[in-house]
């Protein structure tokens, strides 16, 4: 497979919709976590992912290990990790800028198990999300430690890493796909989004405090906001727009995408959790829009000496 390919106007809009919505939904996480544990966090979101579509979206016509797997890496695995990186020490800010390491892990990912080539402008991109990703780093440890501990640090970049893996799951489930079929992006999301409901809940039965209906009636509306937000949204919309450009894309050219969250999570950070968007930010946010820039439009690099 070509190591790049032509976006057309509606990847562009796929794209950005998926920015607005995955740089938006980790002050929804935090609103969730006021009232729920991260595992019961887990549970709802894929609850009112898949069980208000489950009747009314056939099943994808693909081997079902693809569906398995991806719902556990995507499921369990990012969004358990996620989850509890944020309750036991991560800021939203930094994890909307942690959980684009993905973009790395894919290209290893895909590097090794798919043996897709990184382009030369590929290449200079993650470089320049790298530098980006740094100053994000620096400017909010350096402009607020508290809330960040070691534990979170290592859960958030072992979640990137599952979002990576899911990646090539969507990758290789479209080319297990029959001559003739291509995978259903919205079906594939949504029957995927049942999978991680039971472990969520087996695990929340075991390690939670039992929920009672009294602290149920004591959730605040915000709290079942996010809930909704991160099932149908963040999951079934953004996901299906997610697997429809790594179905007609190779991975290492859609996971830069992701290099824009950053930039929506710090602006939706400072107006909901009032932080203030500091030099190192602002560096970080122009070599994003760099990178993205040199990801989509190769040609404004000098040409390569013959």
């Amino acid at each position: 497979m070509s190591s790049a390919s032509t976006f057309t106007t509606k990847d562009y809009l796929s794209a950005l919709g998926v920015i607005a919505i995955w740089g938006t939904n980790f002050v929804a996480m935090k609103f969730g976590l006021q009232d729920f544990t991260p595992l019961q966090l887990g549970a709802g979101r894929y609850m009112a992912a898949a069980l208000t579509l489950l009747l009314l979206i056939r099943p994808p016509a693909i081997p079902w290990q693809w569906v398995v797997l991806y719902g556990l890496c995507q499921g369990l695995g990012q969004f358990g990790l996620l989850f509890l990186a944020l309750k036991v020490g991560m800021t939203a800010s930094l994890a909307s800028v942690l959980m684009q390491t993905q973009v790395f892990f894919t290209a290893l990912f895909g590097l090794v198990l798919l043996q897709e080539k990184l382009a030369r402008h590929q290449r200079y991109s993650l470089g320049l999300g790298g530098l980006a990703l740094t100053c994000f780093g620096l400017g909010i440890l350096a402009g607020s430690s508290v809330g960040v501990t070691w534990a979170g640090l290592a859960l958030n970049l072992a979640a990137a890493a599952m979002w990576a893996a899911s990646n090539i799951v969507a990758r290789q489930a479209q080319q297990a796909c029959k001559p003739g079929q291509s995978l259903d992006p919205v079906a594939f999301v949504v029957w995927s989004s049942a999978l991680p409901i039971l472990p969520f809940m087996l695990l929340s039965w075991q390690l939670d405090p039992p929920l009672s209906w009294a602290h149920l009636a004591q959730v605040s509306w915000l709290s079942w906001a996010s809930v909704l937000y991160l099932g149908w949204f963040a999951t079934v919309i953004a996901y299906a727009l997610w697997t429809g450009l790594l179905k007609r894309h190779p991975a290492n050219q859609v996971a830069p995408l992701s290099l824009g969250v950053p930039v929506v999570g710090l602006a939706a950070g400072a107006f909901a959790l009032q932080e203030v968007i500091t030099a190192w930010q602002w560096a970080g946010i122009l070599l994003t829009l760099l990178a993205l820039l040199v990801n989509f439009r190769p040609g404004i690099l000098p040409k390569a000496a013959p």
